[in-house]
């Protein structure tokens, strides 16, 4: 992302949406004025809630306050795969405590990131990240919430460790970024696949064919803001208000209507979040 480039401007409104994951803290957001302020300003072109991940513990502590500032906000709390070194038993007391507030709708972000291990200074090696992952998926498990996953060039480890540990009965796929094989290998298993910008992004074509294959009652929708603003804005500022940009994109590309699909989606949103009416 480039703060160089000038955010987006307003989309032509879309409702109902839910911004099913964001990072409300790295857009700016530090206090309960400024997230009122974010969130109207999603709320005025339709994303009438959003959900706001943490990566790590400060954040994860952020991101409960906020929900408890604003109740169009919802959190999800976990240490991400690149901080599972983290993960000692002073900051899973803590992760406990806070995944058990009301207003945490789902445990994450949680998974695996092959990507970034010898690239990143103090980033998780693989096998910390896999313990940091079993760990988080007995977490969700315990407490009966959504599973929210990150997946970076993991997918078969990712897959098999849900299968040895035995998956939580909802487990989301944030930030869908493989192709349409392992879209329909989710989808058997029953997850939900929720998609960021990168499905407007016109190379990337083995995604772009995966967002076909997901069935409606599968299918999430989120901006993973400050990150990924979707076509032609990328490379600019995200926020959670550039979710229709996002929709259209995806109904496009499943030949749906943008209107139907918002309304597929929050639905979705509510029943996988047990977000109220």
């Amino acid at each position: 992302m480039s703060a160089r480039r000038p955010a987006p401007p307003l989309p032509e409104p879309l409702a109902p949406l839910v911004d099913a994951h964001t990072h409300l803290d790295a857009c700016g957001a530090g206090d309960a004025a400024s997230v009122a302020e974010m969130v109207d300003r999603a709320a005025g072109v339709g994303v009438g809630r959003v959900v706001t991940v943490a990566d790590d513990l400060a954040a994860a502590r952020w991101a409960v306050d906020a929900a408890h500032w604003d109740d169009r906000v919802y959190a999800a709390v976990a240490l991400h795969p690149t901080r599972a070194n983290a993960l000692d038993d002073v900051a899973r007391a803590e992760l406990e405590k806070l995944a058990a507030d009301p207003r945490v709708v789902a445990v994450g972000e949680t998974g695996l990131d092959y990507y970034w291990p010898g690239k990143l200074d103090g980033c998780a090696d693989i096998e910390t990240q896999v313990e940091g992952f079993r760990w988080h998926i007995d977490l969700a498990k315990r407490i009966g919430k959504p599973l929210m996953i990150h997946n970076r060039e993991a997918d078969h480890d990712l897959l098999t460790v849900l299968l040895d540990e035995g998956a939580p009965e909802t487990v989301i796929f944030h930030c869908f970024s493989s192709d349409a094989n392992m879209a329909l290998s989710c989808v058997a298993e029953g997850y939900i696949l929720s998609f960021s910008g990168t499905a407007s992004f016109k190379n990337a074509h083995e995604l772009r064919e995966a967002v076909k294959v997901v069935p409606d009652a599968q299918l999430l929708v989120e901006t993973d803001a400050p990150y990924l603003t979707p076509h032609p804005y990328r490379g600019a500022p995200n926020e959670p208000y550039c979710l229709p940009y996002t929709v259209r994109a995806v109904a496009e590309l499943r030949a749906q209507d943008p209107v139907e699909l918002a309304e597929i989606s929050t639905a979705n949103a509510r029943r996988v979040y047990g977000l109220t009416a």
